[in-house]
C-alpha cells in the first residue's frame, strides 16, 4: 500500500493508545494526537474496515499536548510510550475515560473513573524499575518500534528507573543477544537478564555498575552466571524474594498501592478463609494472612513453577498461608475447593474467561476483588460475574505505567 496522508479531525481516545477519527467514512485510529485536534496523519495500516495512522503535523494542537520529553518518541520511532506528547493530567484523564467507555460498552456500566497518581514516579519518568530492551544483530539495544519488529537503537530511556540506567546497559554492545532485561529492586539489587540468540553465546560487556547476570533459558527459566539469580524487595515491613525476571510491579510504588487498594475492598476478618489466585510470588497473599490470622486460612494458586517457590519462601512465616502450583482453570477443582469467604484475582491481560468466571462464582463468596492491567478484558468480565450474581460495587484506577495508555484498575464485587 502507498503511504497516503490525510487529514482529520480527531476525535475520542481509544483503547490502546489511539484516539478516533474518520474519513470517507471509515475508522482511522490516530497514534501521536489528541482528541479535539486537527492533523496531518500518515496511513500506516489499511484493512477494510479502519485504517491505521501517526499523526506527523499538528493543524491545531490541544491545549494539553506538550513537546514529548524523550527524543525517541513519536512516530516512527520507540513504540514504548504512547503518550508523552500530553501532560500528566491530561494522560489519567484519557486513561479514566478509556476505562468508563470499556465498562459502558462491555458491561453495560455507566460511571466517572478517576485514575489516581501512584507515588515514585516525578513528572511521569524514573518509574520503570524492570526494562527489557532488544537487541539489534549487532548487539545496539533498543526498543521495538510501534506494530514493528524493527528496533530504536537508544542511548537512554527516560521512563528506566535511575537505578536500572545506572548499569548503562544502552551504552555497550552485547553481541549474540536477542534481547537483554535490566532490573533494580527496591532493596537495592541489581539484575540483568540475557535472552541469547539461537545457538549464539552471548558476550557479557563490563558495565557500569555491579549487577547480577542471569541467563534466560525460555519458559521463564533463569540460570545465574554472575551473583545471584534472586532479588529481593520490601513492601512496608515484609520483604518479598523475587527470582530472576519473575514477576513484580514495575513501578516503585505500585506494589504497596494496589495491596493497601485490595485489602481495603477485601476487609479480610480475623478466622476468615480467602483464596488468591495467580498469587504471584505472594504479595496479596501475605497481606490477607496477615489479617485473617492463625484462626484464619487463604489459599493461593499460582502457575509458575519459580513464583510458588518464592511465594513459600515469602509466606513462610505465615503458616495460615499455604501456595499451590495449578492452572486456575483445573486446580480448583484438584484441590476440592468448594467455598470462600473472600476471593481476590489479578489474571494476566488475558483476564478470567468465561470458565473461571464460573467457577469463581461458585464459590459463594461474600466479596471478589479484581485486580486488571487491561479494561477491556475486566470489562468483559464483570459482566458475566454481574450475570452470576456479584455486581460491581466499586472501581478504583491506577497510573501504575505513566506516559504508557497502560492503567490498573481494582473492582470490588460484592454478592447480590
Amino acid at each position: 500500500m502507498e503511504q497516503a496522508s490525510l487529514e482529520l479531525t480527531v476525535g475520542p481516545v481509544a483503547h490502546g493508545g489511539w484516539c478516533v477519527a474518520r474519513h470517507e467514512g471509515r475508522v482511522v485510529f490516530v497514534r501521536h494526537a489528541l482528541p479535539g485536534e486537527r492533523v496531518i496523519a500518515d496511513v500506516t495500516e489499511e484493512t477494510t474496515r479502519f485504517l491505521r495512522a501517526d499523526a506527523v503535523e499538528i493543524l491545531e494542537p490541544s491545549p494539553d499536548r506538550v513537546v514529548p520529553p524523550c527524543p525517541y518518541a513519536g512516530p516512527g520511532r520507540c513504540g514504548g510510550c504512547d503518550w508523552q506528547h500530553a501532560t500528566l493530567e491530561a494522560q489519567r484523564r484519557l486513561k479514566g475515560q478509556v476505562v468508563a467507555e470499556q465498562l459502558k460498552r462491555l458491561a453495560g456500566l455507566s460511571r466517572e473513573v478517576v485514575v489516581e497518581e501512584v507515588p515514585g514516579a516525578k513528572d511521569g519518568l524514573g518509574w520503570r524499575t524492570r526494562v527489557q530492551f532488544a537487541a539489534r544483530p549487532g548487539g545496539e539495544l533498543g526498543f521495538r518500534r510501534h506494530r514493528s519488529h524493527d528496533i530504536e537503537v537508544v542511548d537512554a530511556c527516560l521512563i528506566a528507573h535511575p537505578e536500572v540506567e545506572a548499569v548503562g546497559a544502552e551504552q555497550h554492545s552485547w553481541p549474540g543477544a536477542a534481547g537483554v532485561e535490566v532490573i533494580a529492586s527496591s532493596s537495592g539489587d541489581r539484575a540483568v537478564v540475557v535472552s541469547p540468540r539461537p545457538r549464539r553465546s552471548v558476550t557479557v560487556p563490563e558495565l557500569e555498575a555491579p549487577a547480577s547476570i542471569l541467563l534466560d533459558q525460555g519458559k521463564g527459566r533463569t540460570v545465574p552466571r554472575r551473583g545471584s539469580g534472586v532479588l529481593h524487595e520490601q513492601v512496608g515491613d515484609r520483604g518479598f524474594r523475587v527470582a530472576g525476571s519473575g514477576f513484580w510491579q514495575v513501578h516503585p510504588g505500585a506494589a504497596e498501592t494496589l495491596l493497601d487498594a485490595v485489602l481495603a475492598y477485601a476487609a479480610p476478618e480475623p478466622g476468615e478463609w480467602a483464596l488468591d489466585l495467580y498469587c504471584g510470588v505472594g504479595l496479596f497473599a501475605a497481606g490477607l494472612a496477615e489479617a485473617v490470622g492463625a484462626e484464619g486460612a487463604v489459599f493461593g494458586l499460582e502457575s509458575e513453577a519459580a513464583a510458588v517457590r518464592d511465594a513459600r519462601a515469602n509466606l513462610r512465616d505465615l503458616p495460615q498461608a499455604r501456595v499451590e502450583r495449578g492452572r486456575v482453570e483445573e486446580a480448583l477443582d484438584r484441590f476440592q475447593i468448594e467455598r470462600a469467604d473472600l476471593v481476590v484475582v489479578d489474571p494476566p491481560r488475558s483476564g478470567l474467561g468465561r470458565e473461571v468466571v464460573e467457577r469463581i462464582a461458585s464459590l459463594d463468596a461474600q466479596r471478589i476483588v479484581y485486580v486488571s492491567c487491561d479494561p477491556a478484558t475486566l470489562a468483559r468480565d464483570l459482566a458475566w460475574l454481574a450475570e452470576l450474581g456479584y455486581p460491581l460495587s466499586d472501581l478504583r484506577a491506577f497510573d501504575a505505567f505513566p506516559m504508557t495508555h497502560h492503567v490498573e484498575c481494582v473492582a470490588l464485587l460484592a454478592k447480590a
